[in-house]
């Protein structure tokens, strides 16, 4: 879904807020807990809301304690601490800016002092704007989806790296964008392919150490990042070019996660999950 002719690329619309959404996305885990997670400690980076929030929700459903580190969306990020609180675990908000290297390793630093270890890493955190013509766009906004995109990824996963123990897991946001392409996401379908590659070759690495390394690449869900990037006349039609003919919620990608977080995943390393509703890619 690309509009003919994008609005004016706004940095201030990006990260986009939730609070205020209409209709709300529905992050809500469907099932009950069964300890997958039990006294687990996840750090979910964009924890704050849309893909983020559901994630850290149902990880403490089902038992971890979570660290939220976000951008500066404070509300959001109170309404998912409040949540994950109401699963009777505790929560932890760290805000800043992740593509500062210094930062996302005292994100890191603080979820060890505050809960005592790390056992999950979730790179989730990303910004999104749309670049049609691409040689128009701003070359401060590439670096600002660099540095939230991939590099935030690589630096969180640096500082993480010596305090997850044989058994640790990293779960990477990537995108269906990365597989097939879109012509007016030029430059976040690139950092979501980077993501991709990061995933892989790190896996290689990392798999001597007991840690698994994988990542989900949603298709178009229902989050911020639609009403942040997108004119009102171009999300009318958004995800009903799916198999499935609807955009996807929260809820249906987080599961994804817990999926690679928990032993349900002890044999993928390195892999792709696809909640896409439907889009036949080459994973």
């Amino acid at each position: 879904m690309t509009p003919d002719n994008p609005p004016p690329i706004d940095p201030d619309r990006m990260p986009a807020p939730e609070r205020g959404m209409e209709p709300a996305p529905d992050y809500h885990p469907r099932h009950p807990g069964v300890g997958k997670l039990k006294d687990q400690v996840a750090l979910v980076t964009g924890g704050d809301s849309g893909i983020g929030r559901a994630v850290a929700v149902l990880f403490a459903r089902e038992g971890a304690d979570v660290a939220i580190a976000y951008y500066d969306e404070d509300r959001d990020a109170e309404d998912t601490a409040a949540a994950i609180r109401d699963e009777g675990r505790e929560a932890l908000l760290i805000a800043g800016d992740l593509g500062e290297r210094e930062h996302a390793f005292e994100a890191v630093r603080a979820t060890v002092e505050r809960f005592g270890k790390l056992d999950i890493l979730v790179n989730n955190a990303a910004m999104q704007f749309l670049d049609a013509p691409f040689e128009e766009m701003d070359a401060t906004l590439l670096r600002r989806m660099l540095e939230s995109n991939i590099l935030s990824a690589m630096y969180c996963t640096q500082a993480a790296l010596p305090h997850l123990e044989n058994g640790g897991r990293i779960v990477n946001t990537t995108s269906v964008t990365a597989f097939k392409g879109s012509g007016g996401l030029v430059g976040y379908s690139t950092t979501r392919g980077a993501t991709l590659a990061f995933t892989r070759s790190l896996s290689k690495q990392a798999a001597d150490r007991g840690i698994r390394i994988n990542a989900v690449a949603p298709g178009p869900i229902w989050t911020p990042f639609i009403p942040g990037s997108f004119p009102p006349d171009a999300i009318e039609d958004f995800g009903k070019d799916t198999a499935l003919g609807r955009p996807g919620q929260p809820w249906e990608v987080a599961t994804s996660y817990l999926f690679l977080a928990s032993s349900d995943g002890s044999y993928f390393h390195g892999q792709t999950l696809h909640p896409n509703g439907g889009t036949v890619v080459n994973a």
